[in-house]
């Protein structure tokens, strides 16, 4: 299996209930939107917009058993690789694109940033944040990868393959010419660490982030 293949069924084993992260990515949508979730997984999160937000929803997913799961639901949703297939989308067809904990999945996460970035007037990433200080700590006192508890599959089952921390994805923000209109620092449940967290603090304690992001400039136009 490549990158993400797991992901359905990753994402399977924790949708006894909606994820909190994925209610706060929900919140940020407005109702009645065109909606591309890209790495759909299960499509619980595309679910939860068309029940909640009444979206215009589409989905990609690679893995065939995701598809399968989803088109079940009654969700439209095609196979297909970020890394290779966004290319084929018009500019701002859609008024947000999701990325809910797959960047980090992806094998070119740079150029999926920019493709999500010209085929939607906003996009919305999620990713678990590896600049924790658990994760710091794993690598410099046991000097093994580390293992935590939603980063649970050791180093030779994870689809993990590029690893980012909260300083690192700002990076690429400004990189990629992406304004950043919102930001949260979860738990490692989905719980937002509120104001009592100063944001200089978010890079070592926030185990997840969610980023709300516009281009800086409208796509070229022919």
């Amino acid at each position: 299996m490549t990158a993400y293949q797991d992901r359905a069924t990753f994402a399977s084993a924790q949708t006894a209930q909606h994820r909190i992260d994925l209610l706060l990515i929900a919140g940020m949508v407005e109702d009645g939107a065109r909606v591309l979730d890209v790495g759909c997984g299960t499509g619980e999160l595309l679910k939860l917009l068309e029940e909640k937000k009444k979206v215009d929803g589409r989905g990609i997913e690679l893995s065939q058993s995701g598809v399968n799961f989803c088109v079940a639901k009654g969700l439209s949703v095609i196979q297909g690789d970020a890394d290779h297939d966004l290319v084929n989308y018009p500019d701002w067809a859609f008024d947000y694109a999701i990325l809910s904990q797959t960047l980090q999945a992806t094998t070119r996460p740079k150029e999926v940033l920019q493709e999500l970035l010209r085929i939607a007037r906003h996009v919305i990433v999620s990713f678990p944040n590896f600049g924790h200080w658990r994760i710091r700590s794993q690598i410099l006192f046991k000097g093994r990868m580390p293992m935590t508890w939603n980063l649970p599959e050791p180093w030779y089952q994870t689809q993990n393959i590029h690893f980012c921390t909260i300083a690192d994805f700002r990076e690429l923000c400004v990189v990629v010419g992406a304004k950043i209109e919102r930001s949260f620092a979860l738990s490692p449940h989905g719980r937002p660490l509120g104001s009592r967290v100063p944001p200089f603090l978010h890079n070592i304690v926030a185990q997840q982030a969610v980023f709300l992001l516009t281009a800086d400039e409208k796509p070229p136009t022919d």
